[in-house]
């Protein structure tokens, strides 16, 4: 109880943090949204008169405990380029963003464990030393440019999607779901190659621990002692990887979503920095820090689960 208490109030400092210091960064950055707004309309008298109706003539500590207050009420304020509520632009873009996170996790989890164990059962022999091969080269290719060769091969070259077609989750979700495998892979790659790696060195290494020849001096079979003993302290490792890896998936997807034209917080994101949008900015940073955080909390309680001699209380 003490552990949640303590990670609850971790989590409301470190978005306190997070929203300020980018509500900071943005007053200090060139440019006015006022200006941006007005446009081609842009007077000395009008941008003055913008500025005043949407606060931002007032002091930085004023502008932003407004604005958290009111984010605490549910209130995300309103785009200053779009005219409408913050909260509707966000809450359409989170489940396309969260569908490929947790896709490429999927992806990440369900190869990257099985080569992990098979690798490390199979040290040595042809199989091993090609996926050990093949793990350096995907590693050493970055998300965006894998997008790029899966774009080519899967959409231009064998057509098994319609580059830039995607397909609302709104208008038919199977749709939705095969279009967003193909930039889910995209992101799974390097993620999948570094965790059987860090899988099989893990196995390795529990291989080599007193505890091992124990449990095969009480008569235990080699499946048993891997799968009961080996396995579940060589997975703790991985399990901290995979939540640190989820997490970066998230902000990670940004990218991703620029090369295969989907609608999700990245686009919002980087569309509203370039408008000085201060509030849908504000409101996507704080729910990408929220998953985050939210994540790392996952991944805490799931490490008492794998092993229970890990106290929380530390």
């Amino acid at each position: 109880m003490k552990y949640t208490v303590k990670k609850l109030i971790t989590m409301a400092v470190t978005l306190f943090v997070v929203s300020f210091l980018v509500y900071g960064a943005f007053s200090l950055m060139a440019g006015d949204p006022a200006t941006s707004m007005l446009g081609t309309q842009a007077t000395p008298e009008k941008v003055e008169a913008l500025r005043e109706e949407l606060g931002l003539n007032d002091p930085l500590a004023v502008q932003y405990f407004r604005w958290a207050a009111a984010f605490l009420k549910g209130d995300m304020g309103t785009s200053y380029s779009y005219q409408m509520p913050v909260s509707r632009m966000v809450g359409d873009k989170i489940p396309v963003t969260l569908t490929l996170t947790l896709l490429a996790f999927l992806m990440v989890a369900g190869t990257a464990i099985p080569l992990g164990i098979y690798t490390a059962r199979h040290q040595g022999g042809p199989a091993d030393r090609f996926i050990c091969m093949l793990n350096q080269a995907v590693m050493a290719v970055p998300p965006f440019f894998s997008g790029i060769l899966i774009t080519l091969v899967f959409g231009r070259i064998l057509r098994l999607f319609t580059p830039g077609g995607y397909i609302s989750y709104k208008e038919d979700v199977g749709g939705f779901i095969g279009y967003m495998i193909f930039p889910a892979l995209a992101v799974a790659l390097p993620k999948a190659a570094m965790a059987a790696k860090l899988l099989r060195s893990s196995v390795l290494s529990e291989v080599r621990r007193d505890y091992v020849r124990t449990a095969y001096s009480r008569g235990g079979s080699s499946r048993q002692v891997f799968y009961r003993h080996i396995l579940k302290n060589a997975l703790i490792p991985v399990i901290t990887f995979l939540g640190m890896a989820l997490a970066d998936m998230v902000a990670g997807s940004i990218i991703i979503e620029q090369v295969f034209s989907i609608p999700g917080l990245g686009r919002i994101l980087l569309t509203s920095i370039a408008n000085r949008d201060y509030p849908v900015v504000e409101a996507v940073i704080v729910c990408i820090a929220f998953i985050v955080i939210l994540i790392n909390l996952i991944v805490d309680i799931i490490y008492q689960w794998v092993d229970p001699r890990i106290s929380a209380e530390v």
